[in-house]
């Protein structure tokens, strides 16, 4: 009843290598796009903005997330006689989502500036399609047969290649480890849920509901990882990344407070003030309204009555 690790992880079309890994990244951003441009368009924003924003944001956010997770495990890329250029070679694998966070928070930044958003609505939108856009991407480590957790004999678990360069040294050829991967995929496929009810039912904005993501991520990311035994960089005797998920926690926790003291009220429109969306009408799809084609003006000479004829006759007496 175990889980078997599959066979391969990528495919060929012609010279070229497509790597599962990537294809859930890339179905999961997909995917997430879909949901936040729902929801965006939903309380308002124009149809498509999304794509805009997506520009900006994804690719930082891989940027960042690759950064943070090379900085994390500088023992994978940093030695004598390593090339170096297998830090920038994320087809395999390798990238954080904190990193991905802090990298995508400045795309959509950026983004906000350029589409007039304003940024913790789009924050919202997407709280619940980053944890989808997660949930895909962990089905890419179990092609990849890494993040995987401490020996177990539950029946769920997870077999692992004995030739696997992350076998612990020691233990015998079939054992079986957590499944994490699916684990935090659950976790975070429960949460798009969670995070959907919630914000429909609170009607959390000015951010508050991506502080509630902030949360239940990190909550989550603090079981799964604590039990992961891939390397990482220690501290005080607690993995970086477990750190980063507390860190993920208070912030969404001050987060949730501060804006509940600034903002009492409902956010009046997706965009900021002035630069508001409006559908077009029906029809040839116009903006103006009728009055705008009519001149109501005053006219430059005023107009004169028409002369009557009168009713009486040439001599005068009635006709």
């Amino acid at each position: 009843m175990s889980i078997p690790s599959p066979d391969v992880n990528s495919f060929s079309i012609g010279p070229i290598p497509i790597y599962f890994y990537a294809l859930c990244i890339m179905v999961g951003i997909i995917a997430a796009g879909f949901l936040v441009n729902r929801r965006l368009t939903r309380w308002g924003a124009e149809p498509g903005v999304v794509l805009d924003m997506i520009l900006c944001a994804v690719p930082l956010g891989i940027i960042g997330a690759r950064i943070f997770h090379v900085a994390t495990h500088p023992n994978d890329y940093f030695y004598e006689g390593a090339n170096l250029l297998n830090v920038f070679n994320i087809r395999e694998g390798g990238i954080a989502i904190f990193g991905a966070l802090l990298g995508g928070a400045v795309g959509a930044w950026l983004g906000c500036k350029w589409t007039k958003l304003r940024f913790w609505t789009f924050a919202d939108a997407l709280a619940p399609a980053l944890l989808l856009a997660q949930a895909f991407g962990r089905v890419g480590n179990y092609f990849n047969q890494e993040l995987f957790g401490t020996p177990t004999t539950l029946p769920w678990g997870l077999e692992i290649d004995a030739n696997n360069p992350a076998w612990p040294l020691g233990l015998p050829a079939g054992t079986l480890f957590h499944p994490t991967f699916l684990y935090e995929a659950l976790w975070n496929l429960l949460g798009v849920v969670v995070l959907l009810w919630l914000g429909k039912k609170l009607t959390l904005q000015w951010g508050k509901l991506f502080g509630v993501y902030l949360i239940w991520y990190g909550a989550g990311r603090m079981v799964w990882e604590s039990i992961r035994i891939d390397p990482s960089e220690i501290f005080w005797g607690i993995r970086v990344n477990v750190w980063a998920a507390m860190l993920a926690v208070l912030v969404g926790i001050v987060l949730i407070i501060v804006q509940n003291r600034r903002h009492k009220g409902l956010e009046p429109s997706p965009y900021r003030p002035g630069y508001e969306w409006k559908s077009p009408q029906s029809g040839v799809g116009s903006s103006h309204t009728d009055v705008e084609y009519v001149d109501t003006s005053a006219p430059a000479v005023a107009a004169t009555a028409p002369t009557v004829p009168s009713a009486t006759s040439t001599n005068g007496s009635p006709s």
